[in-house]
């Protein structure tokens, strides 16, 4: 066995560099990391960089709409349509964040800076009716969706995203947008796709329509279950909708309410305590081995299924039962194994179908090769600078290593709340 000295000599400056660079893509194993997180930082940039520079690129060369997979399933569905929005509403929310950081002198800051780059040109080519890539904002309603996906990117890196901007950019960006108010949401967490459009355009131009985010945070307030968990809908589902959507999107709307004076931000610590306990709930979820239950709809959006949980380690939100070592340490295990599987990606380095590999079985009839991009979003906490805790703490065991090595663990309970 190597000594911990060993093991720390054997991550040089020039590994971590390529690492950074995604020329490495191999990963080190997981004994190889130094007792911080900056190996796991670094195999996470690599990996966000491997995913999102594909749908970037076409972007930047006018041509996403030809260049990107469009398989005979996704046609049958008629899912064409979608195609850009969804790869770049979503790739961009997971990304924003660590763009957000800005640029500095080390190779990750010089790679944010180029990415910088390419997401202003994806955000200008997608709203721009004279692009080639110019987004579909009205046709059926999964538009909807992703344009909160990219309304969660502009609010999560307005710095980067928005405010480079020029008056026209910025009118066009606006205007996609204001186009989804055609798009009547149902009954369940699309409520929340309005909220967050709407709350972007507060946010970003202080005007909006109130009623959506009114409407969507009352009905979810209605739809609590318990335990810190919502319904999708007046029905429950076993899936990671509470992750993918619902919470992160829940927690976002009540910020703005809470920064614009909105009495809506009242409910806002009841929220977090809930959250609080559903990130409680994800982390226990993640097996010994970094995996998890693949349970109901859109498995294929992979570490997606993490997003609540790399929110609330962004945002500094996560409870005093969870270590950020530990958190760090458990999603970054678990994104190694999702994304190391052969057939994860093609042969041109698009993102396949599959939740573990390539599993054409598993994706739902609304997927496109577009959906799986949402991945990215159990990426956020690359938002934090890497000397921050959830990046400088020492690699703690999470709660199912501790339990299954026999350590003594303290039991877990219910959160205790009323649900209104």
């Amino acid at each position: 066995m190597l000594s911990s000295t060993a093991v720390i000599r054997l991550v040089t400056p020039a590994t971590l560099l390529f690492l950074c660079l995604g020329l490495v893509q191999t990963a080190l194993p997981a004994v190889e990391s130094p007792a911080d997180g900056t190996a796991d930082r670094a195999y996470q940039v690599q990996v966000l960089t491997r995913i999102a520079r594909p749908v970037l690129q076409a972007l930047a060369a006018g041509n996403l709409k030809t260049s990107i997979p469009d398989p005979d399933w996704s046609k049958k569905n008629k899912r064409t349509p979608y195609l850009v929005l969804e790869a770049t509403g979503r790739m961009l929310s997971g990304i924003a964040p660590w763009l957000a950081l800005g640029p500095d002198q080390t190779p990750e800051g010089a790679l944010r800076e180029e990415f910088a780059v390419l997401a202003r040109k994806a955000v200008i080519s997608i709203t721009d009716p004279n692009s080639p890539d110019y987004a579909n904002f009205t046709e059926g309603g999964q538009p909807l969706v992703d344009a909160a996906f990219l309304a969660y990117a502009l609010l999560r890196a307005p710095k980067v995203l928005w405010e480079p901007l020029d008056a026209t950019q910025k009118a066009r960006v606006t205007e996609a947008l204001i186009l989804t108010r055609k798009i009547k949401p149902g009954r369940n967490n699309w409520l929340l796709f309005s909220a967050m459009v709407e709350t972007a355009l507060w946010t970003l131009t202080g005007d909006c329509l109130r009623a959506p985010i009114e409407t969507a945070v009352k009905q979810h307030m209605e739809w609590y279950l318990g335990d810190g968990t919502y319904g999708d809908g007046p029905e429950f589902h076993w899936d990671y909708y509470n992750a993918y959507v619902i919470q992160p999107f829940l927690l976002e709307t009540l910020a703005c309410c809470k920064a614009k004076g909105d009495p809506l931000a009242d409910l806002l610590p009841q929220v977090l305590r809930r959250a609080q306990r559903y990130a409680e709930i994800q982390e226990r979820m993640i097996s010994p081995e970094g995996t998890f239950p693949i349970i109901g709809r859109s498995s294929v959006y992979r570490f997606a299924a993490f997003h609540h949980l790399a929110y609330m380690s962004l945002n500094h939100q996560l409870p005093k039962s969870l270590a950020p070592g530990g958190v760090r340490s458990a999603l970054t295990t678990v994104v190694r194994r999702m994304t190391e599987t052969p057939g994860t990606f093609d042969d041109h380095g698009w993102l396949t179908d599959g939740a573990v590999g390539q599993q054409p079985s598993m994706r739902d009839g609304y997927n496109s090769v577009g959906s799986f991009y949402l991945c990215l979003d159990g990426l956020l906490a690359l938002g934090l600078p890497a000397n921050d805790p959830y990046w400088a703490d020492p690699a703690t065991p999470w709660t199912q290593q501790r339990i299954w090595s026999g350590n003594d663990v303290k039991n877990d309970h219910y959160l205790s709340t009323p649900h209104h």
